[in-house]
Parts: structure tokens; C-alpha cells; sequence
């Protein structure tokens, strides 16, 4: 986070690929120091560029992380079915742009085939577990999920499972949660 907001704290993302649909859910804690300031914040939104189904979460910014958003919906446009081409065009203007290069924001983005997540450091990753988790209760999540993967549950009890441990572990998360779900395109 930037010096210009040390005390802004909140959310956590994660992503969970299983059994051939992938779910992102979110938390909706916005805090500012230790003061929770809005419990109920959508940070997992679905986009449909050109009837093309892409469900994508956020942490950090939530102005830079809409213009991200925006700027990834008018690269899926322009790329139709090709969430790597438009993750990794996003990617690298947000690292050489001079205005963008100023956002804080993460993005976990999903087709309900590929998973990444995408920093502002020119980073496009796709976990190598299924599994990934940006935010505040991120690696919480992410350890959860992880341990949870090899059981019998679907990837949406996985994810919810994995945020109710995160929010009883980080402060910056609730239970108030965003999920959305999407399959195999």
C-alpha cells in the first residue's frame, strides 16, 4: 500500500479451480486502522466482454482496481476467448504506463478454465496448485485451501470454507462474502 494510505487494510481474494468449474470469492471488510468503515464491499465482480463469461476479484485500490477492470474488459474485447493474451497485455501496460504504473490494486481474473493473478509488477501467475489468494488474509486463505483441496469438497465449499478461516485468523476480513462461479468455457 502506498504512503499516502498507511491505514488502509482489507480484503481477501482467493481463487479455487476443482472438478472443472472455479470459484472467486471475497470478503467485503474495508478498514481504515481499526476502524472497520463499510462490511459489505463487492470486490468480485463477473464481466462480459463480447458474450464472453470472465468472473475476476480485487485487493488494494478499489478506483485502481475498477480502471484495471476496465482496462482488462477492453482487452478481452479486443482478444475474444483469450484471458492469458488480455492478462498478459494488461500486465505489461500497467508496468511501463506512467499513470498506471501508480495503481495498487491485485487481480485474481478466471475464464472457468485458467486461473492468474495479476500485479502491478508485470506479474501473470497461475498458481500451480489451483488455488490462489491475494489480500490482506491472502496466505491464510491460501494455506487453508490448499489443505482443503485434497478433499472431497467442491471448489465453492473450498473457497467459503477457506475465507471462514481467514476471517477468524486476519482482522482486516469478514465473513460477509462475494462468490461467484464459473465453468469450463
Amino acid at each position: 500500500m502506498s504512503d499516502a494510505f498507511p491505514g488502509w487494510h482489507g480484503t481477501t481474494i482467493i481463487g479455487v479451480r476443482k472438478g472443472g468449474e472455479v470459484v472467486v470469492a471475497g470478503d467485503g471488510q474495508v478498514s481504515l486502522g481499526q476502524t472497520v468503515i463499510k462490511g459489505g464491499a463487492r470486490k468480485v465482480r463477473r464481466l462480459s466482454p463480447g458474450g464472453y463469461d470472465v468472473v475476476a476479484g480485487f485487493a488494494g485500490s478499489t478506483a485502481d482496481a475498477f480502471t484495471l477492470l476496465e482496462k482488462l474488459e477492453a482487452r478481452l474485447e479486443a482478444t475474444p476467448g483469450q484471458l492469458q493474451r488480455a492478462c498478459v497485455d494488461l500486465a505489461k501496460e500497467w508496468r511501463t504506463d506512467k499513470y498506471l504504473q501508480k495503481l495498487e490494486a491485485m487481480l485474481i481474473v478466471t475464464d472457468g478454465d485458467q486461473l492468474y493473478v495479476i500485479t502491478g509488477a508485470g506479474d501473470v501467475l497461475e498458481p500451480e496448485h489451483d488455488v490462489a489468494a491475494i489480500g490482506s488474509g491472502g496466505m491464510y486463505a491460501l494455506a487453508a485451501a490448499r489443505g482443503l483441496s485434497g478433499t472431497d469438497h467442491t471448489a465453492e465449499e473450498i473457497a467459503r470454507k477457506a475465507m471462514a478461516i481467514a476471517a477468524d485468523i486476519c482482522v482486516y476480513t469478514n465473513g460477509n462474502l462475494t462468490v461467484e462461479k464459473i465453468g469450463k468455457s
